[in-house]
């Protein structure tokens, strides 16, 4: 894969420009692409800037994220070749930082679940996760340093556990939504997919404008709780495993490792999620549901039908669980000898065929709980599959989140 680091590492020492650097982006492009999939459109003549911390650094935009220069397509030919007139703020960010965004990334259409035709990068007959897609695809097939995409159940976390990359789902609103189109304000997240935790760190932290959030070298001995949700279906052996293995790894490079579990508020909150993203994507998505029904996919469509009938008083009710279980949250940050959360990013690895993209159920509660997760590649299945874990901090704690990762990284080699 592309390391971000090590590209800036070679174009600070002056082996390397940012010309060359996009272009060895747009090489790979041309290399592999055929067999993923991950792109929606390129940009082919893109400027590159000399300057800046991210000059030289190609990126790939989620197709549900503004950008002025390339069309914003959604994933529907109701959006077909839309262009918007101006960058999404987190696309302008990156420019000003010297970044190119040199691509948009398939996605599903409206980031939900009717799948895109990109392909695993690591196993072409498997899903790359959705609905960011085109973004893990793109970084795990090593065509791109950085991509951008969103999370409202499981989009970047699981997706990232699938294509073998380092998947990072921020605090809520820590990086601006305005220019990304909505299914839910409460839960909709911009998130990213580096190569490794010390590119994704360094690259949020710039998008952030929060240095502090770039301490991935110093994780200390954290104290790590492991969570296995009895909320949930259980999980595949293989995800079961790799979870196992890193909590060992942690706990050999210091970690101070121990079983959580969570109070039963935290299933109720779980059951909440489908609510809240329910009712507001039947409005986020109103009048693409009034005019042009017919041309939704059938699993959007059919959700949306269902969506009409969530009332107020049901969504009123599950934001006030939701409430509830954010403070106890802080408890078990605060009370519960826990600095992170050790958890599982999928229920396995990336489900064969295109026909689904796997299932975020271990992803919906902290996503509706706005903490800052990431997913660390741990092994392969015995087909080759990748596995992550996710590391879960305190809101607003996303640097600690970060350093946990990267000690586990560092840790498993």
């Amino acid at each position: 894969m592309l390391s971000l680091l090590d590209l800036r590492a070679r174009i600070d020492a002056g082996t390397l420009t940012p010309h060359g650097a996009v272009g060895l982006a747009r090489e790979a492009i041309a290399a592999r692409d055929d067999a993923v999939g991950a792109f929606a459109c390129l940009d082919p003549s893109p400027a590159v800037a000399l300057e800046g911390p991210l000059a030289g650094i190609a990126v790939g935009i989620k197709d549900i994220i503004d950008t002025a220069d390339l069309p914003t397509g959604m994933g529907s030919p109701i959006y077909a070749g839309w262009r918007p007139k101006a960058d999404a703020p987190v696309v302008a960010r990156l420019r000003r930082l010297g970044a190119v965004p040199l691509a948009k990334t398939t996605t599903t259409p409206f980031a939900f679940l009717d799948p895109t035709a990109t392909r695993n990068p690591r196993h072409a007959g498997h899903s790359p996760g959705g609905s960011s897609a085109g973004s893990a695809a793109a970084v795990g097939a090593g065509m791109l340093p950085l991509a951008l995409g969103t999370q409202t159940g499981g989009s970047v976390i699981r997706p990232a556990a699938f294509c073998g990359v380092v998947g990072v789902k921020p605090s809520f609103r820590l990086l601006p939504t305005v220019g990304v189109k909505c299914y839910s304000w409460a839960l909709d997240t911009l998130g990213l997919f580096a190569a490794r935790v010390g590119d994704a760190a360094r690259a949020l932290a710039l998008l952030a404008e929060r240095p502090g959030i770039d301490l991935v070298a110093d994780a200390g001995a954290p104290r790590i709780g492991v969570v296995v949700p009895d909320f949930c279906d259980e999980a595949e052996a293989d995800a079961l495993t790799a979870l196992q293995r890193a909590a060992r790894a942690a706990e050999r490079a210091g970690a101070r490792v121990h079983d959580l579990a969570l109070a039963p508020l935290f299933g109720e909150a779980f059951a909440c999620h489908p609510v809240i993203q329910d009712y507001e994507a039947r409005q986020a998505l109103a009048w693409e549901y009034a005019h042009h029904r017919e041309a939704l996919p059938p699993l959007l469509r059919a959700a949306l039908d269902a969506a009409q009938d969530v009332g107020t008083d049901a969504y009123d009710a599950a934001r006030r669980t939701a409430h509830r279980a954010r403070r106890s949250l802080k408890d078990v940050f605060g009370e519960g000898d826990v600095d992170v959360i050790l958890t599982l990013s999928a229920p396995g690895g990336a489900p064969e065929g295109l026909a689904s993209t796997g299932d975020s159920r271990f992803n919906r509660l902290w996503t509706l709980m706005g903490v800052p997760c990431v997913t660390v590649p741990v092994e392969t299945t015995g087909r080759g599959l990748p596995l992550g874990v996710q590391v879960i901090a305190r809101f607003g704690d996303d640097g600690r989140a970060l350093a946990a990762a990267r000690l586990i990284e560092r840790a498993i080699g």
